[in-house]
């Protein structure tokens, strides 16, 4: 019989990052995964101030739009961009879901259970639907009417752009993409900046009040090309919504609350802006 031979440094070398899948491995994964989504966003947004803020005209004069058409004038393609732009921002959300799938690592809190599947895990399920959907309307309610006092208020001083956040031309997919948009935008932010950030931040061993304000910190200035109040309402958004997630540990209600959030900014800009000044 063959005498098994002894491992050699680069056989140890080859194997040791496959018997450590924490640690270094995960802080790569957590700068890859928002080098590709939000965090891109966030560096492309502070470049985006800093433009906004070395031109002539003030803050308070220039516009920030969303959702705009693509091809007015077509409108069958204006659609199917539209419909790209809600697909492509979703595949960040199922490589972060994948990766914890691959690597589901140690537990990050108390209950945590990395033998279920990863969306388990963040409470990204179906699982309890009343509780989340009743909570994350409440939530929508307590963040949304003192935000647009907010808005309005550092608009007014001149410290945030006017945003103007539905500006599809009209058909009849223009509603429906808008919903769509605002559901995009709950799974996109609140899977990310909570469930899958969260979870792999405490596993590298980072205290919750540091999670806290990294999360809150990138979310504020993803949303800096709208002004420094798009910044702050967002930074103050970011800390209750994580709180919130340390208290519940699921993702699902606050993915409910960014969705009202957004359809009542998407489609009630698009009803209520042609008949008011203010807005």
């Amino acid at each position: 019989m063959a005498a098994t031979p002894d491992p050699t440094p680069m056989a140890e070398e080859a194997a040791g990052p496959l018997e450590a899948p924490g640690g270094a491995r995960f802080g790569l994964e957590v700068l890859l995964v928002l080098g590709v989504s939000l965090g891109e966003s966030a560096v492309y947004s502070i470049l985006r101030i800093i433009e906004r803020m070395t031109r002539p005209e003030p803050l308070s004069a220039q516009t920030s739009t969303m959702n705009t058409s693509a091809t007015p004038e077509r409108s069958w393609l204006d659609l199917a961009y539209q419909l790209a732009n809600l697909a492509f921002p979703l595949v960040p959300v199922l490589l972060a879901l994948y990766l914890l799938w691959l690597a589901a690592g140690p537990r990050a809190w108390p209950g945590d259970d990395p033998g279920v599947r990863p969306w388990h895990r963040i409470g990204f399920d179906l699982r309890r639907p009343r509780a989340d959907l009743g909570r994350g309307v409440v939530v929508a309610a307590g963040i949304g009417i003192p935000g647009l006092a907010f808005y309005l208020f550092a608009r007014e001083i001149g410290i945030n752009t006017n945003v103007a956040p539905a500006n599809l031309a009209e058909n009849w997919w223009t509603v429906p993409i808008y919903l769509l948009a605002a559901v995009m935008n709950g799974i996109l932010e609140e899977v990310l900046m909570l469930g899958w950030l969260f979870l792999r931040l405490r596993q590298l061993q980072w205290s919750w009040v540091a999670v806290l304000i990294v999360s809150a910190a990138v979310r504020g200035s993803y949303h800096l090309y709208q002004g420094f109040g798009g910044f702050a309402g967002n930074l103050v958004m970011g800390v209750v919504f994580g709180v919130l997630f340390l208290r519940w540990k699921r993702v699902g209600p606050l993915v409910v609350a960014h969705t009202v959030l957004d359809v009542v900014a998407f489609v009630g800009y698009a009803v209520v802006a042609p008949h008011v000044t203010w807005l």
